[in-house]
């Protein structure tokens, strides 16, 4: 509708501006003789939009049922303020929440990563709580629902490593989420105070490793966690959606899925993108290099029109392997370790950092039977041995090549017994996982050892 209005104001730039504009009664019928260019933009609009995207029924239920109980009266019922949507990136969490939103009618305050760090100490902190009144006001305007977006949070606020810097701005952007996650409904704005009710506005995060954030922001009761991970009838029905417009039927996608099944969701985004490099090479060379700038921006010309390419399925599954080639060369190269190696202290085996001989240290006893190897103890023991914590990782074949680990549990202590019996379950639990013992320093939570204890 914002679009709509402008293509008002340019299509009749005498008309005098009002000073509050209602985006719902802009009627653009109104004005005679619309510019024919004007009405194949809002047409272009107007098809995009009622585009058959595939919202998932799990994602769904779970924006619905939490937006809609902040903004219930539910009997002595605290209800979280904030929902963190967390998961692999690329999976198209942003995406499915606009679908959502707009599926349901929901006014929408965004704020980004970028946002949450300034020169100025305080800055970002109250932008949030700007934001957040923002987004009341809406509700009180507009007579709708609204929401405050922060987009892949754990890149402004997280923390990755050591490495990674923690500012003042860091500690005021936690502090003020979780102040408004306590008291929602009385939000001031620095050196200011209202003593009316603020409106409660539900807050959306997204991001993918939600252990980087401050504790206490996403302990229960502040946070609602939801971990996005879509099944398999999830991706055919998003991929489907991908691809409507190119007629390209399901069962060319069911198999197009199963030969990239380790690919998130943006990857059929950029399969379907890179099918239109060859007539966009082509325009260029028919324009030519020098010319291709004032012909693509401010031109009095008609707009380039592309035919459809081919998105058969051998060919749709040629450019994925190209787009997989280019995804193994990134991760082959690894240019960052020899760029930053004289930055960042590289992870080196625990044998080296023990002072004490090994001979002198009782050795654990094995489990008969057990699936754990002497080498497997031996590390247990070395990392304890230093005071050190052991860190038990998996991560199935999928989830391996783009290294997602999932904590299975930590330990600490004089004793390695706990941490065998942890690993012989993980091992039970997990055959045909990939199980890793991880060394985690005391003193900076760094790790210190990566050890592979099973592959399947």
């Amino acid at each position: 509708m914002l679009f709509e209005t402008t293509i008002c104001a340019i299509a009749h730039p005498h008309t005098p501006r009002p000073q509050t504009i209602d985006y719902n009664r802009c009627d653009r019928t109104s004005f005679p003789d619309p510019n024919p260019d004007i009405i194949r933009a809002i047409q272009i609009l107007e098809s995009r939009s009622v585009m058959a995207f595939y919202i998932a029924p799990a994602f769904l239920n779970k924006l619905a049922i939490h937006i809609t109980k902040n903004y219930l009266n539910l009997p002595n019922v605290k209800v979280p303020l904030l929902l963190g949507i967390h998961g692999r990136k690329g999976e198209g969490k942003s995406f499915q929440c606009d679908l959502v939103f707009e599926k349901m009618g929901i006014q929408v305050v965004q704020m980004s990563a970028g946002e949450l760090e300034s020169p100025d100490a305080g800055d970002p902190a109250r932008l949030i709580r700007v934001r957040y009144r923002e987004a009341g006001e809406m509700v009180k305007v507009r007579g709708k629902m609204a929401v405050l977006v922060i987009q892949d949070i754990d890149a402004g606020i997280g923390r990755v490593d050591q490495m990674t810097q923690y500012t003042v701005n860091t500690q005021l952007v936690n502090g003020t989420l979780m102040n408004i996650a306590d008291t929602p409904t009385n939000v001031q704005l620095p050196g200011s105070y209202d003593s009316s009710p603020t409106q409660r506005i539900p807050i959306i995060v997204t991001g993918n490793d939600f252990s980087t954030l401050y504790g206490p922001l996403v302990r229960d009761g502040r946070m609602e966690k939801y971990y996005w991970e879509p099944t398999r009838d999830d991706r055919i029905g998003i991929v489907s959606g991908i691809f409507a417009a190119d007629s390209v039927n399901t069962s060319d996608v069911v198999k197009l899925i199963d030969t990239f099944p380790t690919q998130s969701i943006d990857f059929y985004g950029a399969l379907r993108s890179r099918l239109y490099d060859e007539q966009v090479a082509q325009f260029i060379q028919s324009i030519g290099f020098e010319a291709i700038s004032a012909r693509v921006i401010n031109s009095t010309e008609k707009p380039p029109e592309f035919q459809s390419p081919n998105f058969g399925l051998a060919q749709l599954i040629s450019v994925g392997h190209e787009i997989v080639q280019e995804q193994r060369r990134i991760h082959e190269l690894r240019l960052v370790e020899d760029y930053n190696h004289g930055i960042r202290p590289a992870i080196a085996p625990v044998q080296t950092l023990i002072q004490t001989p090994v001979s002198t240290a009782i050795p654990t006893p094995i489990p008969a039977h057990s699936r754990i190897t002497p080498e497997a103890v031996h590390e247990i023991n070395s990392i304890l041995r230093l005071g050190d914590r052991i860190g038990i990782e998996t991560v199935d074949l999928r989830r391996f090549k783009t290294g997602a680990w999932t904590c299975y549990g930590t330990f600490e202590g004089n004793s390695p017994n706990e941490a065998i019996a942890a690993l012989e379950a993980c091992l039970a639990e997990n055959p045909s996982a990939y199980i890793r013992l991880v060394g985690i320093s005391k003193r900076d939570r760094s790790r210190i050892s990566e050890v592979i204890i099973q592959r399947p």
